[in-house]
C-alpha cells in the first residue's frame, strides 16, 4: 500500500490540517472538512459509474482532492465547498484529452470557487513565514516526489521564482531576509511540492516539465508584484495548466500511470 505516492499526500495533507489547527488557529471547522470530503468521494464515486471505471484505484485521489482542498480554501457556507470539490472532480473527468487532465483538480475547484461564489477566499499567508513549516513542507514534500520522481518541476519553479524575486530584491536594494522570507512561504512551498507537481496534469518529459514550470513561476511573479495578486501561484496554475498538452506534442513521452509508479518504484529506506 505505502508504494502509492498518493498515500504518503494523504497522510502528509492530513498532518497539515492538523498542524494548521492546533497551531495557526485557523478559522477552519471539521464539518467543512468533512463536506470536502463526502464530496469529493461521492462525486468520484458518481463519475466513475458514468464512465464505467473502477472507483477503488482511483479512490486515493479523490481523498487528496479533498484534503488539498481543504487546507487552502475557506469559504463561509457549506453548499460553496460542495460546489468547489465538485467541480475539481468532475474536471477529471470531463476536461481532459485523452486520459489527460486539462487543469489540475485542486485548482481547478478553489477558482471555481473564487470566481461563482463571493464568500470563498484563499490565504496565501496562513502558514507564515516561519522556518519549521518550511522545514516540515520540504521533508514530507521530498518523500513524495521520491515516489512519484517529479523533483524536476519544483525545482524548476522555485529556481524561476527565486531567481526572479532576487532581482527584484537586489533592485530595490532590500536586505536579503526579505527574499528569504518570500521564498519561505508555507503556502509557496505547499503549491511547489504538492499542487503543481501532480503527474496527470505536468508534461510527461523532463524539458517539457522545466519549460512548464518556469513559465508557471514567471507569470505569478508577474501577477504578485505587478498586479499584487495574492493568490498569484493558483491563477498562474489554472492559466497555464492547458499548455501541458502542447508541450507533450512539442516534446512526446511516456505517460504516468499511479499504478506502474506504485509497481515499479524501490521501497522508501526510512
Amino acid at each position: 500500500m505505502f508504494q502509492d505516492a498518493r498515500i504518503y499526500q494523504i497522510l502528509f495533507l492530513s498532518l497539515f490540517l492538523l498542524v494548521g489547527i492546533v497551531t495557526r488557529d485557523w478559522s477552519l471547522h471539521l464539518s467543512m472538512v468533512g463536506t470536502a470530503i463526502v464530496t469529493c468521494l461521492g462525486a468520484q464515486w458518481l463519475m466513475t459509474r458514468i464512465s464505467e471505471q473502477s472507483f477503488t484505484q482511483s479512490f486515493p485521489s479523490a481523498l487528496v482532492t479533498a484534503l488539498g482542498m481543504s487546507v487552502l480554501l475557506r469559504a463561509d457556507h457549506y453548499l460553496t465547498i460542495v460546489l468547489a470539490c465538485s467541480a475539481a472532480i468532475a474536471s477529471k473527468f470531463i476536461l481532459r484529452i485523452g486520459e489527460k487532465h486539462l487543469f489540475n483538480p485542486g485548482n481547478f475547484g478553489i477558482i471555481t470557487a473564487l470566481l461563482l461564489t463571493s464568500d470563498a477566499w484563499v490565504s496565501p499567508g496562513q502558514w507564515g513565514e516561519e522556518g519549521w513549516y518550511a522545514a516540515l513542507f520540504l521533508a514530507t514534500g521530498g518523500l513524495v516526489l521520491k515516489r512519484v520522481g517529479r523533483w524536476d518541476t519544483t525545482i524548476a519553479f522555485l529556481a524561476t521564482y527565486g531567481g526572479l524575486e532576487a532581482i527584484r530584491n537586489y533592485y530595490l536594494a532590500w536586505t536579503w531576509d526579505v527574499w528569504g522570507h518570500r521564498l519561505m512561504s508555507g503556502s509557496l512551498l505547499m503549491f511547489a511540492f504538492f499542487m503543481i507537481t501532480d503527474p496527470r496534469t505536468i508534461p510527461n518529459s523532463q524539458i517539457g516539465r522545466v519549460i512548464w514550470a518556469s513559465a508557471i513561476a514567471l507569470l505569478t511573479f508577474i501577477l504578485r508584484n505587478q498586479f499584487f495578486v495574492s493568490t498569484a501561484v493558483f491563477w498562474a496554475l489554472f492559466a497555464l495548466a492547458p499548455l501541458s498538452i502542447v508541450i507533450d506534442k512539442i516534446f512526446p513521452d511516456s505517460r504516468f500511470s499511479w499504478e506502474q509508479s506504485a509497481a515499479t518504484t524501490e521501497p522508501l529506506s526510512i
